[in-house]
């Protein structure tokens, strides 16, 4: 194939890749700032893409996060694309934090005191739900009975309070990106028009020249 990688990359550099791009997460930042400018459509409704990814990091749908991001956008009429980069906003880095904040605000809402050592091993009670529903279904082929046992302790003490508890910083967050992003991206469109229109300018003005030179130049 025309496109396919020459040089196969084992597995465990795939993985490490995951949690740390080549290059750093500092220039994976750059470049989905990069390209959050250049999208052509208005910047309020680029930013409103940039809040419903932002605010989906703060949902515990791992692994629908584009999914739900895209969705947002759709409704609030923001950029979709703007909305799927922005989900990267999410990452190895930051996804404990955001765990921990929304995990406390969900406690602290619904009105729950839980040992806060869970926060510590929150990514592996989600590793572990996943396992567990993955043998459920797969009762549905080999004849077992399933088991909604963990799933429910899952729901109630894990899950359902991240649901709840992501929702405002969520939104705070959000709505900081939102605000933060309008001028700047205006500022860098503006600046952007200003050298193609230049540029167009220069073009026409050797192109005029060229016309207007003797035929035998």
């Amino acid at each position: 194939m025309v496109f396919k990688r020459r040089d196969r990359r084992p597995i465990w550099k795939l993985a490490l890749e995951a949690l740390w791009p080549r290059g750093g997460w500092g220039r994976a930042a750059r470049y989905v700032q990069h390209r959050l400018h250049r999208l052509p459509d208005p910047p309020e409704r680029i930013a409103r893409g940039i809040f419903a990814g932002v605010f989906t990091t703060f949902t515990p749908f791992y692994g629908l996060h584009f999914i739900v991001a895209g969705s947002l956008a759709f409704i609030m009429r923001g950029n979709i694309i703007a909305s799927l980069l922005a989900t990267f906003f999410g990452n190895p880095l930051t996804y404990l934090p955001i765990g921990i904040v929304s995990m406390k605000t969900g406690y602290w809402l619904l009105g729950l005191n839980r040992d806060p050592s869970l926060h510590g091993s929150l990514g592996e009670k989600f590793a572990e739900a996943g396992e567990e529903l993955w043998r459920n279904l797969l009762t549905l082929f080999n004849g077992g009975n399933p088991d909604w046992h963990g799933l429910s302790i899952f729901y109630h003490e894990v899950f359902f309070p991240y649901m709840v508890g992501g929702i405002i910083p969520g939104i705070v967050t959000g709505l900081i990106a939102y605000y933060l992003s309008v001028p700047v991206i205006r500022v860098y469109q503006n600046r952007r028009k200003g050298a193609l229109k230049a540029k167009l300018a220069s073009l026409k003005k050797k192109k005029k020249q060229a016309d207007g030179s003797p035929a035998g130049d």
